[in-house]
């Protein structure tokens, strides 16, 4: 049998051709000297990016005493039960490891459900790593302050906080959940749950806005259908199998993340509750398997790439001894069938499933 040749990998040489530079040019910019200019940085690393270029890490750690290692902590206090499955984090964990390595970075990766701030503290006392990317807040603000005082080179994912002394890229949440809501409204939808644990910043900042649309659709706040979601495998189908159970009525679901909405509507076609006819639902994240649920579902789209990008391009920027700012990624609401009620028979609000007096096996059933 003929074994199929191995590519070579590409060389340094072959990036500085191909970005119109000096071999001593390529090497400073994917080392993040300061000497290069923004512009001149990112026409190398796009020249690197499509040659797969690959920085000689070792060999680069031992000329410059760096670790080439940069931490990338998930703290999950609000929601031990995360995962690093959770689609999100697996997109926004792939999107930040293609980024640091055509950096020339490796990725040193855990998950902690205390205070964050000692794990830190250790990787930065004991150089295991340069610099530290936390994907979110979760409750640990005041650390990660205390932490940012020490002066280490720490950049999170979240959403932007009063008295932040961090820097932080992160979603329009806001806009997202007022987006999500706002669309249901367009759509006939007047009693419209909102799940999500607003322990998590992020949340917190969708709540307001789905409050926001509320309140410029002239719609009075349901408290009874704030339903607080812990993020976890099957969460949102109990909290919305139990809201139906309750007979709470609703005709809308803003869920904080795909896998609520999607957990979400497994409850409901339990129940033969149908989507979007009767319930119209979206979602937040817009992971790869959102189009292709039953029906595809709506959601608001989170740029994972770009996030990842602005991330490690100010973390490299502080590792420079250069400012670093925050940032704010605009949320894009992507509609799919999940949410379009229009295109279907206006039916009653969902009163959540009684027994038929007739279904003698005491099968549920929707109510009329």
């Amino acid at each position: 049998m003929t074994r199929r040749k191995r590519k070579p990998a590409s060389s340094m040489a072959e990036v500085a051709r191909s970005a119109g530079v000096s071999l001593s040019t390529v090497s400073r910019a994917l080392s993040g000297s300061p000497l290069i200019s923004e512009a001149t940085r990112r026409r190398v690393r796009k020249a690197a990016e499509k040659l797969d270029y690959q920085v000689d890490a070792a060999g680069s750690s031992l000329r410059t005493g760096l670790t080439r290692t940069i931490g990338v902590v998930i703290p999950l206090s609000h929601a031990a039960n995360q995962s690093f499955s959770d689609p999100f984090f697996l997109e926004i964990l792939g999107a930040l490891a293609d980024e640091l390595s055509v950096c020339g970075y490796n990725m040193l990766l855990t998950k902690v459900t205390v205070d964050p701030a000692d794990w830190m503290e250790t990787i930065a006392r004991g150089r295991r790593a340069d610099g530290i990317i936390v994907v979110g807040q979760s409750l640990h603000h005041e650390s990660l302050n205390r932490m940012a005082g020490t002066g280490f080179p720490m950049v999170v994912w979240g959403e932007q906080l009063a008295g932040q002394r961090y820097v932080t890229v992160g979603s329009d949440n806001e806009a997202g959940g007022y987006d999500a809501t706002a669309h249901l409204l367009s759509q006939s939808c007047r009693r419209i749950a909102f799940l999500g644990d607003v322990a998590a910043p992020e949340v917190t900042a969708r709540r307001e806005g789905y409050l926001r649309a509320l309140r410029a659709g002239g719609i009075a706040r349901m408290p009874q259908l704030e339903i607080a979601v812990r993020f976890g495998s099957d969460t949102a189908y109990h909290a919305v199998a139990a809201l139906l159970d309750a007979g709470v009525e609703f005709d809308g679901v803003v869920a904080c993340s795909d896998v609520f909405a999607i957990n979400a509507m497994r409850a409901l076609a339990e129940r033969d509750i149908k989507v979007p006819a009767e319930v119209a639902i979206v979602g937040f994240d817009d992971i790869p398997f959102a189009a292709f649920t039953t029906p595809p579902l709506t959601t608001i789209r989170q740029n994972c790439k770009s996030g990842a990008r602005l991330l490690v391009d100010n973390l490299l920027r502080l590792l420079r001894g250069q400012a670093s700012a925050t940032m704010v990624i605009p949320a894009e609401l992507v509609v799919r069938s999940s949410s379009l009620r229009e295109h279907y028979r206006a039916l009653p609000s969902i009163r959540g499933p009684r027994r038929s007096e007739s279904d003698t096996r005491g099968k549920k059933v929707r109510s009329a």
